[in-house]
């Protein structure tokens, strides 16, 4: 582990990670794993708060996730990755939070409405739902993170977790310190129908595709959609495939497209197959390495039993300094009666 400040972040454990997953966070977790303490974990508690009536999948979930995340090159000897139900002072201290958490914050979460809406053939009226931030701050508090990488556009879902460590700190006396949000790059990543792309939407092109679904795929892409006829003149920066060049394909190949575009030279079926090999090339090393990691999902399971060791000895002692502060240590005997 590299630096003084603690970075924790997770993910839920939904399965093999898509292109957005990678260029959203997990691209940028391997980068600060050479700069700061980090704390990496696959949420399988919190795939339950959506999922709860189906948990057949959740293992598999979490250790083909794992598979993706090593792949890109998360290094477990460089930063603590772990799993969320494996390391139980989280619902120790999830608990401990819903205590002093008042209702109004919760309703007022922006998402929890929006999701209600958005899922709307799930029963969601359930706690777990409701309090699904409460157990996100423990989720960082109880590693007493500083950083915690989010895109601009994420910031306000920390703020709930700010306001509940203060509200901690100011009852009980410091104990956390207030987690910051780490602002990190966040490119914009489509989806095959220029939606962002999201499992929900069915519109992904995983880590683990190989090179025929990755044709099949693009074949599928939607582009300008100003540009009717092969001999139109195009508009790169309004064009779904563009934004994917700009994630996978090399500067001269980026420009050259873009010239070409402009001037009607290479029409978008071409660009498709061009697109196409520059996303196999790029996902030709992680597809390989997870194809051999994924292989054995005991030797899988035993990284993530490590690495939630090396989680619960900092949990441990969160939990021991949160029990003294709250006079809910009994360690100390009975004293005088």
């Amino acid at each position: 582990m590299a630096g003084d400040k603690i970075v924790l972040s997770g993910m839920r454990a939904t399965g093999k990670i898509h292109l957005g997953n990678y260029f959203g966070a997990v691209k940028n977790w391997v980068d600060l794993q050479d700069r700061y303490d980090c704390y990496y974990f696959i949420a399988d508690w919190h795939a339950l708060t959506t999922d709860y009536s189906n948990t057949s999948d959740i293992v598999d979930n979490a250790l083909e996730m794992l598979a993706d995340w090593l792949a890109s090159g998360l290094d477990v000897e460089k930063s603590v990755v772990f799993l969320q139900s494996m390391v139980p002072e989280h619902a120790e201290l999830h608990l401990l939070l819903s205590m002093i958490t008042p209702l109004g914050w919760l309703e007022r979460v922006p998402t929890y409405k929006e999701q209600i809406r958005e899922l709307n053939n799930r029963d969601l009226s359930t706690y777990g739902f409701l309090g699904y931030p409460v157990l996100q701050t423990a989720d960082i508090v109880l590693y007493r993170a500083d950083l915690v990488p989010v895109g601009e556009d994420q910031a306000s879902h920390l703020e709930l977790s700010r306001e509940i460590t203060r509200r901690f700190n100011s009852q009980y006396g410091h104990v956390f310190p207030e987690p910051q949000a780490f602002f990190t790059p966040t490119p914009r990543v489509p989806g095959l129908d220029g939606r962002k792309m999201s499992k929900s939407y069915d519109n992904t092109i995983d880590l683990a595709d190989s090179p025929d679904e990755i044709r099949r795929k693009c074949k599928t892409m939607f582009t300008d959609p100003t540009r009717l006829r092969r001999t139109d003149a195009g508009h790169p920066d309004a064009c779904n495939l563009y934004d994917f060049h700009r994630l996978v394909s090399p500067q001269e190949v980026q420009d050259q497209v873009a010239r070409q575009c402009r001037l009607a030279q290479i029409g978008c079926v071409d660009d498709k197959k061009l697109l196409a090999d520059r996303l196999i090339e790029f996902l030709e090393p992680i597809r390989r390495r997870r194809e051999e990691l994924i292989q054995d999902k005991g030797q899988l399971l035993e990284i993530l039993r490590a690495g939630s060791e090396r989680a619960r000895s900092r949990a441990t002692e969160t939990m021991r300094q949160v029990r003294s502060a709250m006079a809910l240590d009994y360690s100390r005997g009975w004293g005088s009666v």
